[in-house]
This record gives C-alpha cells, structure tokens and sequence, in this order.
C-alpha cells in the first residue's frame, strides 16, 4: 500500500490569534484570492509551497507552525 499525504492547517486558529483577521485580509496579505484562502482553510485545497510561505509569513511564523503533514499507510 502506498502512503498518503495528508496536509493540515492551522490558518483558522493563527487568524483567530491575530485579531480575528478576515480571509480577505490574509488573502491580501499574501497575494492570493480569497476563495483559495476559503480552499486552504477547509482542508479542501493544498497550496503551492510558494503561497504557503506567504501565509505564513503573512501571520509571522514558520510555515510549520501553519501546516502539517500526517503520514498514513506504508
């Protein structure tokens, strides 16, 4: 069997941390529209690592401190 990747996020809880801020305000803050913060943020999109960088560095932290990745399978 294969493994999967499972990628996670934290964007909710860094945006609740950082006054509440509204997805379009991270969106602006990192080049990107708001409909593929939406994505990210729902587990339903995974970002280039490109525009992951620019979350994070648009809330001020590492980008593991923004995402994750779980291993399943082998």
């Amino acid at each position: 069997m294969a493994k999967t990747y499972e990628i996670k996020n934290n964007i909710r809880k860094l945006r609740f941390f950082a006054n509440e801020m509204t997805q379009q305000e991270l969106a602006e803050k990192a080049s990107a529209s708001r409909q593929t913060i939406i994505a990210i943020e729902a587990g339903k999109y995974t970002p280039s690592l490109e525009l992951a960088f620019r979350i994070a560095d648009a809330f001020g932290v590492e980008i593991g401190e923004v995402f994750e990745c779980e291993v399943k399978g082998e």
